[in-house]
């Protein structure tokens, strides 16, 4: 079963994570790596979600203010062994739950074209191409993403 957490990226199990990410990442998008990794600092974010299985930290996500009515999602993440249980799904759905509650209307976040089962997940859970926004603007590799949110 799994047991969700909002927390901060104080959280040291979402620096762990994240950590991993970063490394999966960087095997992924080789040289390109760096110039992601300025755009996904975890300094200050407030919204964080933690997942455990069995006290394990097995993924997480987090979002940050985009624009008034928009966050952006960063840092999703899901342990290898854990992939494909539906984990990703729990932590975006938390996200979008907790982006509502605060009364955001819409999620956007990017992605890249070596991640196809991160495009599958955002592409089943609703969220459609856009063109890239900010920082991707030009950006091969980027793909950007949104859902509106419903009330």
């Amino acid at each position: 079963m799994l047991q969700l957490i909002r927390t901060t990226s104080e959280n040291p199990d979402f620096r762990t994570l994240v950590q991993l990410l970063d490394q999966d990442l960087a095997k992924r998008d080789g040289a390109e790596h760096s110039y992601y990794a300025q755009f996904n600092t975890i300094a200050s974010l407030q919204h964080v979600v933690v997942v455990y299985q069995t006290d394990e930290p097995v993924g997480c996500g987090a979002f940050k203010p985009f624009e008034a009515n928009a966050v952006e999602v960063k840092r999703m993440f899901v342990q290898p062994a854990h992939r494909g249980q539906g984990v990703a799904q729990a932590v975006l759905t938390e996200l979008e739950r907790w982006a509502g509650e605060l009364g955001y209307t819409s999620c956007v976040l990017e992605t890249g074209k070596r991640q196809p089962e991160a495009i599958r997940l955002y592409e089943r859970s609703g969220y459609a191409h856009i063109p890239n926004y900010g920082q991707y603007v030009g950006v091969e590799n980027s793909v950007c993403l949104q859902k509106h949110l419903g009330r």
